[in-house]
């Protein structure tokens, strides 16, 4: 017996030994694999700053491509002034489409999103201009001699982690794009907005109608009629016939497929069931161009973006309700509202501006409640959260930003390589998308900071976005475009299908073409059953989003379409145009009556 016992404690040595073993195996492969994520972690970093010079290199072409540039256009205005005088025709710039500016040199050559709506909000002169029928398509671009437009830089692909904070580079050179993984609804920072090349300063000094501001009605001069400078290379692409509703002439088309009032037309389309009437319900008239339409949420109220102010007017009657400007601001020079937004309780608007700054006014008491600074050009667009608290705003200095309105703090920094048109954020709050001059149309989780979709590619826009919208169902989203068309995309994010993370490309399901021009505006009712889109062809088209048929075209405006918004009630619509008007409209199911006998 206690040789048994001897024998078996004889065992534990050994045990204890082999457990010693293994253990130290394990130190061993843990350290190697350290070792090795230590070697990927150091090669990361060295592309990342391989990257980084590559960025770099490529941003020094772009402004040595853009100097040149410059130089070529100031030449050529140059020429063009000695040909006015003399009566001769102008010359186009080598090697492109576009034709120069007729009476004065180009603007200095800006950063990208600086002067983004110059020659694009104002086709012409709004008083004494040409009369409601669309111009012909190479007559569709008049450009007046400060309308010249820098081009967008080079997209460049995003891939920097949230994480990662933008590193400054030299002198004329960009900061490297980040997407900071903050969070509007837990109040937490974003990142530092990247310090562009160059800024223009506010508008104190700005020459009425100069290059900073939307085409104004001081544009007395003869317009040309040239191709807009920044557009992309133009592809003839065969358009629907159930879409061109702007080749139809108004007096081939049948009686029950069109109405006209004293001062507007609305042709339905004869290819399709007609399932809409529309009427004009109030003319708000105004002194300079009409930047933005917006409704209050209970649609009893309409606010409308000018310039040097805000105006609310009660939509039942027409009349105005209260205006809104900044008495402490220079009075020298323009300074356009370029958007407005109620709050969703009606109390609050918030209005974007030329001067770089975000106002939030309480409206009973017409005094700024907040004022937000930080962006370091023109305000673009501005949306607020459901949630009441915060307001999401596009700038010209790529950025797109959330503000907390009751702690009055910059709570998200979204950086991209370009100037941002117009930014919206989803009916539930967790996204926010932005629609830049790079083509693209981005789409950030709110919550994180991070870019769950990215929209362009193939089935994507070919020119600069400046518009866009989101469904009511959330899932959904409109982009509007300098390549004249509209397109309707399916979120995959929003749908719960990208359950292991990163950025979708998204999925155009829908191209709605037949706009002759620029399309400036889009917007859906609040049923979802139509989308809206204005143009700088004067009109104002509602599409069926399952056919991507064109229902009607309305003819309202002697100038470009720059704003268009439906009352979140229903049953209206309203617009705001560079001729200096804004119009409340009324649409409702048509019922066809028979003619009397």
């Amino acid at each position: 017996m206690s040789t048994m016992y001897t024998s078996h404690r004889g065992m534990v040595p050994a045990q204890n030994g082999r457990l010693t073993e293994l253990l130290e195996q394990v130190r061993q492969e843990f350290a190697d694999q350290q070792s090795r994520s230590s070697d990927y972690e150091h090669k990361i970093q060295q592309q990342i700053q391989e990257m980084d010079l590559v960025r770099q290199s490529v941003f020094q072409l772009e402004a040595a491509h853009g100097t040149m540039k410059q130089k070529y256009e100031d030449e050529i205005a140059r020429l063009n002034r000695e040909l006015d005088a003399r009566g001769g025709a102008h010359v186009a710039p080598h090697g492109s489409q576009n034709a120069g500016p007729s009476a004065q040199p180009p603007p200095p050559s800006l950063p990208a999103g600086a002067g983004l709506f110059v020659g694009i909000m104002a086709g012409n002169n709004g008083q004494g201009g040409p009369g409601l029928v669309p111009p012909p398509l190479q007559e569709s671009h008049p450009q007046g001699p400060h309308h010249s437009i820098p081009p967008p830089p080079t997209s460049l692909p995003q891939q920097v982690p949230p994480s990662q904070p933008p590193q400054q580079l030299q002198q004329q050179q960009q900061q490297q794009p980040v997407y900071p993984s903050s969070s509007f609804v837990n109040g937490s920072y974003g990142n530092p907005a990247p310090q562009p090349t160059a800024s223009p300063g506010p508008s104190k000094g700005r020459r009425p109608g100069g290059p900073g501001g939307p085409a104004t009605p001081q544009q007395s001069q003869p317009p040309n009629y040239n191709p807009d400078p920044r557009g992309s290379p133009q592809v003839a692409r065969p358009r629907s016939p159930a879409s061109c509703l702007g080749d139809l002439e108004y007096d081939r088309v049948p009686a029950n497929q069109k109405k006209e009032g004293p001062d507007w037309f609305a042709i339905f389309n004869p290819k399709v069931p007609r399932l809409l009437d529309v009427d004009l319900v109030h003319t708000l008239e105004h002194n300079s161009v009409v930047c933005c339409v917006r409704f209050s949420q209970d649609g009893k109220y309409v606010a409308t973006g000018c310039n040097r102010s805000a105006q609310i007017f009660d939509v039942k009657t027409g009349g105005i309700v209260s205006r809104l400007q900044d008495e402490t601001v220079d009075r020298d020079g323009d300074l356009y509202i370029r958007s407005v937004c109620f709050s969703p309780d009606g109390r609050y608007l918030a209005t974007g501006a030329e001067d770089k700054q975000i106002r939030v006014w309480d409206i009973q008491s017409r005094t700024i409640k907040q004022t937000f600074q930080g962006h370091e050009q023109d305000i673009y667009s501005l949306d607020f959260a459901r949630n009441g608290r915060h307001i999401a705003s596009g700038s010209g200095d790529r950025t797109v930003r959330v503000w907390d309105i009751e702690t009055g703090q910059n709570v998200l920094t979204l950086s991209i390589e370009d100037g941002v048109t117009t930014v919206a954020i989803s009916p539930d709050g967790r996204y926010v998308a932005a629609g830049s001059l790079d083509k693209s149309v981005r789409v950030w989780d709110a919550h994180t900071g991070f870019l769950v979709e990215r929209l362009e590619g193939a089935e994507g826009h070919k020119d600069s976005v400046y518009s866009v919208a989101f469904a009511p169902n959330g899932r959904d989203l409109v982009s509007g475009s300098l390549d004249k068309t509209i397109k309707m995309w399916e979120l995959s994010a929003a749908r719960g299908l990208m359950p292991g993370g990163g950025t979708s490309r998204g999925k155009c399901v829908k191209t709605f073409e037949g706009h002759k021009d620029f399309v400036l505006s889009v917007a859906l009712t609040p049923d979802g059953n139509w989308v809206l889109s204005g143009s700088k062809d004067r009109g104002v088209q509602f599409w069926d989003p399952r056919t991507a048929s064109a229902q009607l075209m309305l003819q309202g405006h002697k100038n470009s379409v720059i704003s268009v918004a439906p009352s979140p009630s229903g049953g209206l619509f309203a617009t705001g145009s560079g001729d200096m008007r804004a119009r409340i409209w009324s649409y409702e199911p048509y019922h066809h009556q028979p003619n009397p006998l």
